[in-house]
């Protein structure tokens, strides 16, 4: 059985860093990147709010760039899936798809979440052409023109007054005949010059040349009053939540509602001693790329001062 000090699960802005920071304290880190290696980013087709790159920079060289600096100082990289863990003693067991086995002294979880979708098959065809689950991260290319968004909740609101400062016309695509959002968030939304909402609306699948220029909506769907009209849209925004990719780790850790890894005030430590979590997997309210690597150097600062505690 392999034994190491630090094994990081998951890469991504968050495990890249603990990577970087690890991998400079001479711990001889292992991470295994994960089913999508390097993360969500690597969708982005264009990220101009991380510092450091001024004209912007596509998401998938950004996290090529963190790659290639976490190899720098010696961390061992590998195209590996964490299938299950034992965190019941120290050293923690963790199985990799390969079949291997390896003891950790400390762990640090960035396995990050994945943005729910709707399923339409138009969502993939137009991934970075204007189908997007981040306001904050691609509202700026949306200035003046008109986009949707889809959800009813708090976060689906919060989007679409965000976009709404930027876009032109903002239609929030609402399923129910009402919004599940609180009361302050549906009186900010309809009473928002910028935002119309469409309420028992469903897409059912999006249509443009080279990028989105319209949704398929259907209204009141399978009643007899039903109807199915086009509606011309730039870009189109899902804020139906997040799934945070912690499946493996629940029965060890402590988890919200949601099953965000609960951490403790505010930083990277988790219920159980050496085992941390850094980025979206702990992060249910900011999911940023700068958030995340900052939580990951957290993390991995932790993890030198828990190890030298240990002797």
């Amino acid at each position: 059985m392999e034994k190491v000090k630090c094994i990081i699960i998951g890469s991504g802005p968050a495990g890249y860093t603990a990577a970087i920071y690890t991998g400079r304290a001479n711990l001889n880190p292992v991470l295994l990147e994960g089913l999508q290696p390097g993360g969500q980013l690597t969708t982005t087709s264009e990220v101009e709010n991380f510092p450091g790159y001024p004209e912007g920079v596509n998401g998938q060289v950004m996290m090529d760039d963190l790659r290639a600096q976490a190899e720098r100082f010696g961390v061992d990289i590998r195209p590996s899936v964490a299938e299950k863990v034992d965190f019941s003693t120290r050293p923690y067991k963790i199985w990799a798809d390969d079949g291997t086995c390896i003891e950790a002294e400390t762990v640090i979880i960035s396995t990050g979440a994945t943005a729910r979708y709707l399923g339409l098959d138009d969502e993939k065809k137009y991934a970075g052409m204007g189908v997007s689950a981040c306001a904050t991260c691609d509202g700026f290319f949306y200035r003046k023109k008109v986009v949707a968004v889809v959800g009813g909740g708090d976060t689906a609101c919060e989007e679409a007054i965000y976009l709404a400062s930027l876009a032109r016309q903002v239609y929030l695509l609402v399923r129910k005949p009402y919004l599940r959002a609180s009361q302050i968030m549906q009186k900010r939304v309809l009473e928002h010059p910028k935002i119309k909402v469409l309420f028992e609306h469903n897409a059912t699948g999006l249509f443009g040349e080279n990028g989105v220029e319209g949704v398929h909506l259907v209204k009141r769907q399978g009643e007899t009053n039903e109807q199915r009209y086009d509606l011309p849209i730039d870009g189109f925004f899902l804020a139906i939540g997040h799934k945070p990719n912690s499946d493996i780790f629940r029965p060890w850790l402590e988890t919200d509602e949601m099953g965000y890894i609960k951490v403790i005030d505010g930083g990277p430590r988790t219920s159980l001693p050496g085992v941390y979590a850094a980025g979206d997997v702990a992060d249910p309210r900011y999911r940023q790329a700068i958030v995340a690597a900052g939580s990951g150097c957290k993390a991995a600062l932790e993890v030198e001062k828990f190890l030298n505690e240990q002797g």
